[in-house]
C-alpha cells in the first residue's frame, strides 16, 4: 500500500500580531476618520453627516506570508509539530516569533 502524502501551509505567529474587527459605527464615530472622509468626498461642503445602513465590521489583520512543505498521511496527528521543526530548520521563527498556525491541509497523490 503506498503511503499517501499532504501539502501543509502554514504561517508563523508573532507576538506583534493584530487580528481586531472594528465596527463601522465605531469607524465614522472617530473624528480623525470622518474629517478625512468628508475632506476626500465632500471637500468643500457643509454641515456633512456620516451614517452607514448596516454595522459592518472591518477587519484589521497582520497579513502574513504562507510556507508549505509536504507530510505523510501517517504524520497526520504530529503536522503542527512538523510544521513548527519546518520553520525552526529554514529559520522563520525569530525573537518574537515562536508559533506557527495551520493554514490548509490538501491531500495529494
Amino acid at each position: 500500500m503506498m503511503d499517501g502524502k499532504m501539502k501543509i501551509t502554514y504561517t508563523v505567529l508573532c507576538e506583534s500580531d493584530v487580528n481586531k474587527e472594528i465596527g463601522l459605527d465605531e469607524i465614522l464615530g472617530n473624528e480623525k476618520v470622518m474629517k478625512a472622509i468628508k475632506s476626500e468626498f465632500a471637500r468643500g461642503l457643509r454641515h456633512i453627516q456620516l451614517s452607514a445602513k448596516e454595522n459592518a465590521t472591518i477587519a484589521l489583520k497582520t497579513e502574513k506570508e504562507q510556507f508549505e512543505f509536504l507530510a505523510s498521511k501517517n504524520d497526520f496527528a504530529d503536522l503542527l509539530e512538523l510544521a513548527e521543526e519546518d520553520a525552526r530548520k529554514h529559520k522563520r521563527l525569530k525573537k518574537g516569533c515562536d508559533g506557527v498556525e495551520l493554514i490548509d491541509i490538501i491531500t495529494i497523490e
